[in-house]
């Protein structure tokens, strides 16, 4: 199952440096070990924001629902998901 993801990200203003930068190591981490499993296919930085769009791979909404949680940033996100299904146009069958 195909979804978009769009993460704004708002850290508190009053959030220590050094706390922030811990934080933003864990989270790239974690995104690298689910974009090399295959479940966060692709990541795209908004310009101009502290925001993505995310396409993620998975095989269920409580599987996606639980990776998106284990964000260390979660707490600080505005999530957005919308379910993607292939377009009948579409030249690449590969995308399902």
């Amino acid at each position: 199952m195909l979804f978009q993801v769009r993460m704004d990200v708002n850290l508190p203003a009053a959030m220590p440096a050094a706390e922030a930068d811990a934080i933003k190591l864990k989270e790239k981490a974690y995104s690298h070990q689910l974009q090399e499993s295959g479940k966060w296919r692709h990541i795209w930085r908004i310009a101009g924001q502290y925001a993505n769009v995310s396409v993620f791979d998975v095989d269920s909404v409580e599987e996606l629902h639980t990776l998106l949680t284990g964000l260390p940033l979660f707490p600080f996100m505005q999530i957005q998901v919308t379910p993607l299904c292939r377009h009948p146009s579409s030249i690449r069958s590969t995308d399902q």
